[in-house]
C-alpha cells in the first residue's frame, strides 16, 4: 500500500447515558479517528480508544494525539509503501502506547481489505459471520435500577449480561439478578482491577452464583496473584488489562492466571497482535477468548466485529448495537442486533460500513492532515 495522505480527527462523543465502572463515570468520551488514503484514492479508517483520563490505561487521547502526530504518522508517510508487517516493524521501537499504534494499524487493515475487495473479517481468517453479542452494564445508582436495566436489555434481545462490580457493589447485585432472572441467564462480572487477593472470601461467595467468569478481579499488571486466586475459586478468571500482548498471554497460561482472555484490539496494539493472542490462547493453550469493547463509535466497532468472527471466540463479545451507546452513530448502516442476539459481519469490503464524514466534521474539535510530498 502506497499511502499519500493521513488525516487525524478528534471528536467527542456523547453517550446516551452515563456509564460507570470501578474507576469512574463516563458520559462523553474523546475519539481520535484516523483516515488513511492510498495512491489509488481508496481509504481506510481506524479509531483510537484512549480515554479522557489515565484510568483504564496510562494512555489518554492527548498522549495518543502526541504519539501519532510526532512519531507514528511521520514515520509511516516517510516510508510510503507499507504493509501490516512493515507497520509493526516501524513502530516496534516505540515502547508502549498500544492504543495509539492500534488506531493507525487498524486503518491499514481496513484499507488492505478494501484494496483486495474483501470484508475485513475474511482477511483476518474469521469463520463465524454471525457473532454472539453480549451487553455490558455499568454500576447503577441502586440495585433496583440495575434489575430494570437488565430486563430492558433482555427485552431488546441480548442474551448474555455483564455487570461492573466493585467492593460493596458485588454480592448484592449478583444475587438479585439471579433471584429475578434465574440461573439459566448467562451472567458475568467485571471488576476492572478493583479487588485484592485479600478479598478471597468475596470471590468464594461469588462462586455460589454460577457465573460465566470474573473479569480482571485483581491488579491490572498482575499475573501471580490471579494464579493464586484461581487455585481457590471455581469461577473461571478472565484477564483483560493484564494482557497487553501475546507474551503476557503466554505467561498467564504457564502461571495458570486465567482460563479466558478478553482481547481488546485497541489495548493490545491492533489486529495483528489480536491474531497472535487468539492463535496462542485458542490453538496452543486450547482455551477460549472473546472480544471486548471500549465504547467505540461505529468505526472502531467495525474492527471489533471483524475480530469477533475468529474461531477461538467462544463467548459472547462486548459488541453491542450502535443504539446501546449513541443516539446517532457515525457510520451507515448502524450496527444492529439481530433477533437471535447476534450481530452480522458485513460482506462489503473492509469494515463493511460507510463512514459519515459530514457527521464527523460537525463534531471535530481539532484535526491534522499529513500529505506525502
Amino acid at each position: 500500500m502506497e499511502l499519500r495522505r493521513i488525516e487525524l480527527y478528534e471528536i467527542w462523543v456523547k453517550l446516551r447515558e452515563e456509564f460507570e465502572t470501578s474507576f469512574g463515570k463516563t458520559i462523553e468520551r474523546p475519539a481520535i479517528l484516523i483516515r488513511v488514503e492510498e495512491k489509488s484514492g481508496e481509504e481506510g479508517w481506524g479509531e483510537c480508544v484512549a480515554g479522557e483520563g489515565p484510568w483504564y490505561s496510562y494512555e489518554t487521547w492527548e498522549t495518543a494525539w502526541h504519539i501519532l502526530n510526532e512519531f507514528i504518522v511521520p514515520k509511516v508517510l516517510e516510508k510510503g509503501d507499507i504493509d501490516i508487517d512493515g507497520y509493526e516493524n516501524l513502530v516496534s521501537k516505540i515502547r508502549g502506547h498500544n492504543m495509539a499504534k492500534a488506531s493507525l494499524e487498524m486503518s491499514l487493515w481496513d484499507l488492505e481489505a478494501k484494496l483486495r475487495g474483501i470484508p475485513l473479517w475474511r482477511l483476518l481468517g474469521g469463520k463465524n459471520r454471525h457473532i454472539s453479542s453480549g451487553v455490558s452494564i455499568g454500576i447503577q445508582k441502586s440495585v433496583d435500577e440495575l434489575i430494570k436495566k437488565v430486563g430492558d436489555f433482555l427485552e431488546k434481545g441480548y442474551r448474555r449480561i455483564k455487570i461492573k462490580i466493585r467492593p460493596g457493589y458485588d454480592l448484592g447485585p449478583i444475587s438479585r439478578i439471579r433471584d429475578e432472572y434465574g440461573y439459566d441467564l448467562p451472567l458475568q462480572v467485571d471488576a476492572n482491577s478493583a479487588y485484592r487477593i485479600e478479598d478471597l472470601d468475596v470471590f468464594r461467595k461469588i462462586d455460589n452464583y454460577a457465573l460465566l467468569m470474573i473479569e480482571q478481579p485483581l491488579h491490572y499488571k498482575d499475573l501471580v496473584d490471579h494464579a493464586e486466586l484461581a487455585r481457590h475459586i471455581k469461577t473461571p478468571i478472565c484477564l483483560d488489562e493484564s494482557i497487553e500482548d501475546v507474551n503476557d498471554a503466554r505467561k498467564a497460561y504457564y502461571l495458570g492466571s486465567a482460563m479466558i482472555i478478553n482481547i481488546k484490539p485497541g489495548r493490545v496494539g491492533g489486529l495483528k497482535e489480536t491474531l497472535k493472542i487468539h492463535d496462542f490462547w485458542y490453538s496452543v493453550a486450547n482455551r477460549p477468548v472473546w472480544i471486548g469493547g471500549m465504547l467505540e463509535t461505529g468505526i472502531g466497532r467495525g474492527h471489533l466485529v471483524a475480530a469477533a468472527t475468529l474461531p477461538g471466540v467462544k463467548y459472547p463479545s462486548d459488541i453491542s448495537a450502535s443504539d446501546k451507546y449513541f443516539e446517532k452513530d457515525i457510520v451507515e448502516p448502524e450496527w444492529v442486533l439481530n433477533k437471535d442476539s447476534t450481530i452480522t459481519a458485513p460482506e462489503r469490503p473492509g469494515i463493511g460500513v460507510e463512514v459519515l464524514f459530514d457527521e464527523i466534521k460537525k463534531g471535530v474539535r481539532r484535526s491534522k492532515v499529513f500529505s506525502r510530498t
